[in-house]
Parts: structure tokens; sequence; C-alpha cells
């Protein structure tokens, strides 16, 4: 007889997730201020504490985005992040370094990730994560105040810059998987700090990012696997974002899709699986909007690289689709 008490947890744990996405949707305003990624099934750890340890082995990442190529003071990102279960219990950690710079203005993240994971069933795992960050806030006003023919002189409010202006940050995730389902929400940081030098009259202020993720992996035959996704980030005071991908998995190795970020981009990505350790993804994306048609820019491209550090003894597992 079949064990059906796996699709009863898998159950309760999805009107769990619906419960408390319901509650967020009626109580915020949408949009977006972290930084942002294509391939954000690769880059979890980033956006979800819960995600540390779960790979059950070792895994670093090293991601560069370049967004709207040929864009002066276009956004640039650069994330690495190293995580690994820790001893026996079901305890996680991690840390990831993220870099964001949009014209003038740089972020450097530092995070340290805790996560704890309980096992709900036979395949399933549904962990609880904590991130504690340090943030440095970097704003070159001076950068922006280049006319030398205005009559009044330089602009006084722009004169004083924010230089490294630090600030701690919390924040938390619940993340639940199976091999080939997973579901997670998060608040990578929880605090809003607000940045005011009085000197300039500037303010930069940070907000809460919400996230809500899931894809499901089917195996369409014993050579390729068919992987829908879809992210969801929400903001007050900028548009909702929701990314919904497709990708394939030909033969364990190599990976195509396109994804769709709503009423903002389209994009196609590609991977190769170089080894059962060893990934490599790279993604493009066009605006869909007046931006994309302008001549200066040439789009965003993405690269990923990811190595696991893997321990399997007897039969090699094939590598996991997320």
């Amino acid at each position: 007889m079949l064990n059906r008490k796996p699709h009863i947890d898998q159950f309760k744990t999805l009107a769990f997730f619906a419960c408390l996405m319901s509650m967020l949707v009626t109580n915020l305003i949408h949009g977006q201020q972290d930084a942002q990624y294509t391939q954000y099934m690769y880059n979890t750890v980033s956006v979800n504490p819960g995600y540390a340890g779960s790979r059950g082995h070792l895994s670093v990442a090293a991601l560069h985005r370049s967004q709207w190529v040929g864009l002066d003071g276009a956004p640039k990102t650069q994330t690495l992040n190293v995580h690994s279960p820790i001893g026996y219990r079901g305890a996680g950690g991690g840390i990831s370094i993220v870099n964001d710079q949009i014209g003038p203005t740089s972020e450097t993240y530092l995070d340290v990730d805790i996560s704890y994971t309980i096992q709900t069933s036979l395949n399933a795992r549904l962990s609880f994560g904590l991130k504690a960050s340090g943030h440095l806030l970097d704003i070159r006003f001076s950068e922006l105040n280049q006319d030398i023919t205005n009559p009044g002189g330089p602009d006084p409010t722009l004169q004083q810059d924010v230089d490294n202006k630090f600030s701690p940050n919390i924040g938390a995730g619940v993340y639940y998987h199976t091999d080939k389902f997973y579901i997670g929400l998060s608040v990578p940081r929880f605090l809003e700090t607000t940045h005011f030098e009085e000197s300039s009259l500037s303010t930069a202020a940070e907000q809460m990012n919400f996230y809500f993720i899931t894809g499901y992996v089917f195996e369409v035959n014993p050579f390729l696997k068919f992987k829908p996704t879809v992210l969801t980030k929400l903001v007050q005071g900028a548009p909702l974002q929701v990314d919904a991908s497709a990708n394939f998995m030909l033969n364990d190795k190599f990976i195509l899709g396109a994804a769709y970020r709503w009423d903002a981009a389209v994009s196609a990505m590609a991977g190769f699986q170089i080894s059962n350790e060893f990934l490599i993804g790279i993604a493009y994306d066009r605006e869909t909007t007046d931006l994309g048609r302008a001549v200066f820019n040439d789009g965003s491209f993405e690269v990923i690289l990811r190595y696991d550090f893997m321990k399997t003894k007897g039969n090699v597992k094939s590598p996991r689709f997320f």
C-alpha cells in the first residue's frame, strides 16, 4: 500500500504559505529595491536564508550581472556566497557578499545565514533561516554636480557625499523542499534604516523586500527534465515584480530556458553542468518597456558559476535542478 502521508504534509505546507501570501498581498504596496537576478533559482541563498545548507554539502556560487548595458550609470551586481550543512542535527550556515552599483551609489552587504531544518517526511524538509547583515552605503553626490555654467555656482546640497555609512540588519526566511519541489517565503532585511546627511540635506532609505519563490521539476522522460519557477518580489513604493521561467535540462547536462518579468522584460537562459559538481549559467534580458527600445540599451547580461563539494559514495546522484 502506498504511503499517502507525504502528500498530506505537502498540502498542509502549501496551505500555510498561501495564507501568509494572502496576508502580505492585502497589506502591502508592491515593488522592488534589492538587487535583481534572472537566475535566482541558482542563487537562492541571497534572498532566503532558509536555503543555507539545503544542498546537503558545501556549495560555492559567484554571480555577475550587468543591467542595461550601454546606459551610463546602469546597475551592476556581484554576489559571492558559500553555504553548507553544519553538524548532523539539521543546522546549516553560510556567508554572502553582495555588491550593487547604480550610478553614483554603491552598496555592499555582508550576510551571515543560519538555518535549522526539520524533516517532515521521507523526502521533504522544512527549513527556518535567520540572516544577520552589515550594510555599507556610499553615494557620490558630487559626481552629479558637473554643470560649471550654472551662474549660481555649485549646488551646496550636493557637495557632501555619503561615505561608507554602516548599518546592521536582520532577516528571516522559511524554505520547504523535496527532491523535485520547493517553495519559500522570506524578508532578507527587516530594518528600514534611513541614512540622513544633515550637511547635504540628503536622505537614503532602506525598505523591506518580501520574496516568494516556488518551482517544480517534472521528469518528462529519463533524459529530459522540465522546471517551471516563479519569483514574486514586493516592496513599498515600486511596482510588483513577478518572474516566471521555464527551464529544460537535457541528459543532466544542458539547460535551456526562457523567462518573463511581468510588464518589464523577457529573458533567455542557458547552462551547462560541466560535471556533477560544477555548473555555469548565462542569461540575457531584454526590456519590454520603452527603455528596451532605446538605441543605447543593449540589454542585460548575467553569468553564474556554482561548485558543489559533493561527497557522494557509490552510485553518483544526478545534479539537483535547483
